[in-house]
């Protein structure tokens, strides 16, 4: 058996100390995550970041760092996941874009109100992880990042 990773994406987006979120449905539980989803064939991480950002919040973004690897492991070796987790620049609001079915809608949240949110979790420990990252000013460089087609 080839071990085969999935390549995942996600951006940290913060303004005045609270994060966007996605809420959405996982496998019949609404949970809160990042920005997020998969790489898809072809695709740059930096093409693929600002499309998954699009798709989930209506909103255009402009990744300026990287901000780590992050890999969120499973007891299903085919349920292993490599995240590469930006910072960027949120731009502007697409107006009337339709967001990915499967969002349910997008929250501002501080750490706290995310740890202590009445009724919905982060969908893995990788949101936390991201955001500790953001907030431990760690950045790396973008041209860090070599896709040659």
């Amino acid at each position: 058996m080839v071990w085969k990773p999935r390549v995942v994406v996600a951006s940290v987006i913060e303004q005045a100390g609270r994060f966007l979120l996605v809420e959405e449905i996982i496998n019949g539980v609404q949970v809160i995550n990042q920005p997020a989803g998969h790489l898809e064939y072809g695709e740059s991480l930096i093409e693929a970041v600002k499309r998954e950002t699009l798709e989930e919040t209506g909103y255009r973004f402009e990744p300026t760092a990287l901000l780590g690897i992050l890999m969120l492991n499973s007891e299903d070796p085919e349920r292993v996941y490599l995240r590469f987790t930006f910072t960027g620049d949120l731009l502007e609001k697409v107006s009337d874009y339709q967001t990915d079915p499967d969002i349910i809608a997008t929250h501002w949240l501080n750490p706290a109100e995310i740890q202590s949110h009445p009724r919905l979790s982060p969908r893995s420990d990788l949101v936390f992880q991201a955001i500790n990252l953001y907030q431990s000013g760690q950045r790396l460089p973008l041209d860090s990042l070599v896709f040659t087609r």
